[in-house]
This record gives structure tokens, sequence and C-alpha cells, in this order.
């Protein structure tokens, strides 16, 4: 577990630079133990496979944001801690709207 977390950005850092959709978790098996993804991260998964889906390359995000391109990539770096607001509002401008939920 101790490399679990680097490996799982590593993952996630390679569907990125891929442009591939970024695919859910896996259910557990008996006796797995979990990883957890900080808060952050969690809801940049949504946001990158919405731009896959839609097509938009950060530049376009960028423009539809009113921000610079090299804001969008930190906006989508997995190593980069972004505001959920932030994320939320790139959400907002390919047409979604975010939803917190507390299990």
């Amino acid at each position: 577990m101790l490399h679990a977390a680097d490996v799982l950005e590593s993952a996630l850092d390679w569907y990125l630079e891929s442009g591939r959709p970024i695919p859910a978790p896996s259910k557990p098996k008996r006796g797995q133990r979990l990883m957890e993804l900080p808060a952050s991260l969690s809801a940049k998964v949504p946001l990158v496979n919405e731009m896959v889906a839609q097509k938009v390359r950060p530049a376009e995000l960028a423009r539809r944001l009113k921000i610079t391109p090299q804001e969008v990539t930190r906006l989508i770096d997995v190593h980069h801690t972004t505001k959920i607001d932030s994320i939320a509002g790139a959400l907002k401008a390919l047409g979604k709207t975010m939803e917190i939920r507390v299990v």
C-alpha cells in the first residue's frame, strides 16, 4: 500500500497523456484493500473523461474558461492539487454540473 498511491497516480497520468477516458474503479474483491484518491483528484477524473468524450483539448477549455492553456494543464495534472471550485467551473464550461455526495 506504501507505493499504491504512486502507481495509481502514474496510471491516471498515462490516461491523461494518451487522451483515453479513465475507467471507473472495479469493485473490490473480498479482502482487498481500497486506495482512496484525494478529493480534488477524484473530481479531475470526470473532468478529464468529459474532455475526452467531447474531444475538447486543453487549449479549447482554456478559451472557454478565459484562462491560459498552462492553467488548464495544471487543472488536469494529477500531481497538482486543484481547488474543487476550479474543477466545477471547468465542468460547467463543458455543460456539466458537479454534485458532491457524502456517504
